[in-house]
């Protein structure tokens, strides 16, 4: 009995182990960038904060300017937002003395495309400077617009292929989401929290677009 049970034991111990080194394995090679975003409040939160935002049209646009929101403010040390969000969202990024990314992998969660230069990302402001000034920012401080564009709390900073990030511009969701459909739950839970945080209007099409992906949810 004594042998039975010594070798019960063992194989216990190996499928331990086993089982320790599979899901170790999982960690290591899935993309670490899906997480990297500040998680996002749930979809059912989502949809209260909604109901809690100002609707009305958007306001102008005359007098904006991205200097108006100074972003890529430094961090610490040499580190300024953008490097903080390419390590943050980046898997074995390796930055040099000046804290710029000499190497790494990015895997954009919004065309499912994976980098390996930095050069080729772009960190997207989830909610545009362009569309926060139209949505309330314009009466804003240069402090509060600077906290705004540099927010690492709120799920507002996201590393995504530039390109995309660039065709995405100053859109809202009625007429830009992500094209991995999968994303879009969290894409507009995203934008929700720092509208609702950031106590930013939406439009009406703006809100029912929000509001049809999060019934999707």
């Amino acid at each position: 009995m004594s042998g039975v049970y010594a070798r019960r034991i063992r194989r216990a111990a190996v499928l331990a182990v086993s089982g320790a080194l599979a899901a170790a394995a999982t960690l290591l090679t899935a993309p670490t960038a899906q997480a990297a975003l500040p998680t996002p409040v749930s979809a059912a939160t989502a949809r209260t904060y909604l109901t809690q935002l100002t609707v009305k049209a958007e306001g102008s646009s005359s007098g904006y300017s991205r200097d108006l929101f100074p972003h890529w403010i430094t961090q610490s040390g040499a580190c300024n937002t953008r490097e903080v969000v390419l390590k943050r969202d980046g898997t074995n990024v390796v930055q040099d003395s000046s804290c710029a990314a000499t190497s790494g992998r990015w895997f954009s969660v919004y065309d499912g495309a994976t980098w390996t230069a930095a050069a080729d990302v772009d960190i997207d402001h989830m909610v545009p400077l362009a569309e926060a000034w139209r949505s309330g920012a314009s009466s804003w401080t240069t402090a509060q617009r600077q906290s705004f564009a540099n927010d690492l709390t709120r799920p507002q900073l996201i590393a995504v292929t530039d390109n995309v990030n660039q065709a995405k511009g100053d859109q809202d969701p009625a007429t830009w989401l992500p094209s991995v459909t999968s994303y879009r739950c969290t894409y507009v839970r995203a934008w929700v929290q720092v509208k609702y945080y950031w106590k930013l209007s939406v439009d009406s099409a703006e809100k029912s677009a929000l509001q049809s992906v999060l019934n999707g949810c």
